[in-house]
């Protein structure tokens, strides 16, 4: 595997325009996979190709049962200055139900060993809504979040995705369902909570105390370019084409060996790059920029757009700030819904 993603590294070397990198990201569960020995080769594979500025953000997604005193002293030793960690929940309750390998005391625990070995800058995953949870737990379990001084939030509500354990468990009448109204109460009380202790709500799932803003996700949330190495990446241009690698190891490895890529790509439509923009802006406290849209696009979606918004402006749903199509924060919770009624199709 690791071969075959230098390779790919050597055939898309030409692929970004910027040669100078400000972030890295070792995702999919990548300490499960490779050793310290190989994340240090292939950041080096990295920087034989590109430079990287002087505070590059380079981090590694992980789970807590991956954080172990061994791993974590080796990893110390490399470039790698962020973690994230798949905490999901501090109770067993929530873990079991969510199908975690992990325990409410590794999910602590993970944490501490991390910030022992000098990793200060973490982010961590939180699950609302489920379940086997109630307002009660979710504000322990940010209590518990405060208390161990984690700079980055990442939360989301719990979704049941069809064929899924979770979801024969509720078809059979052993878990109740999600309920949209308690996820949204908790969603409010982690917003206003999280604001109250120095957080900042820079994305509709995404808190962080000034300066730990995620570099590279806000990369996305901001239509610039990326590249995605390894088995299921995604990759964009900034434009109008957006790639995928094949998710099977072996098929990704053996067109790898034959120095070819193992990836797909669409070109999208004026209307998809539209709705993108829309969608992905709207979401975040940066909104739409109308300039840009005003020089991407012609008139005639800018027209449809200034009829599509004019009532949502009216009744408060959407607001323009300094030349931004925002929606306020207390309209978050129902981001998604509100820019689909925005989209061209």
């Amino acid at each position: 595997m690791l071969r075959a993603m230098k390779t790919e590294i050597q055939l898309r070397k030409d692929e970004l325009q910027n040669r100078s990198l400000k972030s890295l990201y070792f995702g999919g569960g990548t300490p499960s996979i490779l050793s310290v020995d190989e994340i240090n080769s292939l950041i080096d594979e990295v920087l034989h190709h590109f430079s990287f500025e002087k505070d590059i953000e380079i981090t590694l997604e992980a789970n807590p049962d991956d954080l172990d005193k061994n791993f974590l002293k080796q990893l110390a030793g490399t470039p790698v200055n962020r973690l994230s960690i798949g905490t999901q929940s501090f109770f067993e309750e929530d873990l079991k139900l969510m199908n975690r390998a992990h325990t409410a005391s590794e999910a602590e625990g993970s944490i501490k060993r991390a910030q022992d070995f000098g990793f200060e800058n973490l982010s961590i995953d939180l699950i609302y809504g489920s379940p086997t949870s109630n307002l009660e737990i979710w504000k322990e379990n940010l209590h518990k979040t405060i208390a161990l001084e984690v700079p980055h939030i990442s939360s989301y509500a719990l979704t049941v995705e069809p064929k899924t354990a979770l979801d024969n468990w509720i078809s059979k009448g052993k878990v109740k369902s999600p309920k949209e109204e308690e996820q949204n109460r908790e969603f409010y009380y982690l917003s206003d909570f999280l604001k109250d202790h120095g957080f900042e709500h820079y994305e509709v799932s995404n808190f962080a105390k000034p300066g730990f803003y995620s570099r590279h996700n806000s990369s996305y949330w901001k239509y610039q370019e990326y590249l995605g190495i390894g088995p299921s990446a995604h990759s964009y241009n900034g434009f109008d084409v957006r790639s995928w690698n094949v998710a099977n190891n072996q098929q990704y490895i053996k067109k790898l060996n034959t120095k070819l890529l193992a990836k797909e790509e669409e070109i999208l439509s004026k209307e998809d790059q539209f709705n993108e923009m829309i969608m992905i802006g709207l979401r975040t406290i940066w909104g739409v920029d109308l300039n840009s849209l005003k020089n991407k696009f012609d008139d005639r979606f800018l027209e449809y757009f200034q009829n599509e918004i004019r009532q949502k402006v009216e009744e408060g749903i959407l607001v323009i700030e300094n030349n931004h199509l925002k929606i306020p924060e207390k309209h978050w919770f129902m981001a998604d819904g509100i820019a689909s009624d925005l989209f061209m199709v």
